[in-house]
């Protein structure tokens, strides 16, 4: 996605994460709601989670900021079924169903705790051999996509060291367009925190980023 609020990972000005004490998984009961209908309606939607994360991204960068965790999962969530024409803007605003319904598949209560364990591998079998292995050095690709991506903008330009090598997996860029899994090999690499920040970063710090192929290459 284009660089956004929700690519702010090592940028400067938001002040130090602050993790809540005890935190509950829920916040309230609308949480719990809004969790449950992104799972539910993701059978008759047929999106997969990177079209998901993808959706909850893309919103304006004064938006983003405005809301909490699972206000955005909401946002994205209308922008999925809207895009499949499973709700329609009337009908958000008036908060109940207007029109006809559709025959469509639905995730019954006996699926439930199934589909929240299952978790669909994304390991692949390669196409190629892998073109990078622990110890190489590598360079982060300077992108901005328009669309979904998994590279932090703050490692980008940056170069760090192949810590190992986890196999093939189901490359979200394309995945979250509709272009299919594409699958990719995928990279740990380590950072150290001077190469990404300077001399302000403290000292000893490292950085460790799973990255896919694509987003990679040797370092000269």
């Amino acid at each position: 996605m284009t660089d956004g609020a929700q690519d702010m990972g090592g940028v400067k000005g938001f002040g130090p994460v602050k993790p809540e004490p005890n935190e509950p998984v829920f916040h309230g009961e609308w949480e719990r709601r809004a969790f449950a209908l992104t799972l539910a309606m993701g059978k008759p939607g047929g999106w997969n989670i990177d079209m998901s994360r993808s959706a909850r991204e893309n919103r304006p960068n004064d938006e983003y900021l405005s809301m909490s965790y699972y206000q955005i999962w909401l946002a994205g969530l209308e922008t999925l079924m809207k895009e499949r024409n499973l709700v329609s803007d009337d009908e958000i605003e008036a908060q109940h169903s207007l029109h006809p319904p559709k025959s469509l598949p639905v995730l019954s209560s006996d699926d439930v705790v199934k589909t929240l364990h299952r978790g669909g591998p994304t390991e692949r079998t390669p196409r190629a051999p892998a073109q990078f292995k622990a110890g190489d050095r590598v360079r982060m690709k300077t992108i901005n996509p328009p669309t979904h991506t998994r590279l932090p903008r703050y490692v980008r330009g940056h170069i760090g060291i192949v810590e190992r090598v986890i196999g093939c997996h189901v490359f979200p860029d394309s995945n979250a367009i509709g272009k299919g899994e594409d699958p990719q090999w995928l990279y740990t690499v380590v950072f150290d925190g001077r190469e990404l920040w300077g001399a302000e970063a403290e000292t000893g710090t490292t950085v460790s980023v799973d990255a896919w192929e694509p987003y990679m290459e040797k370092a000269r």
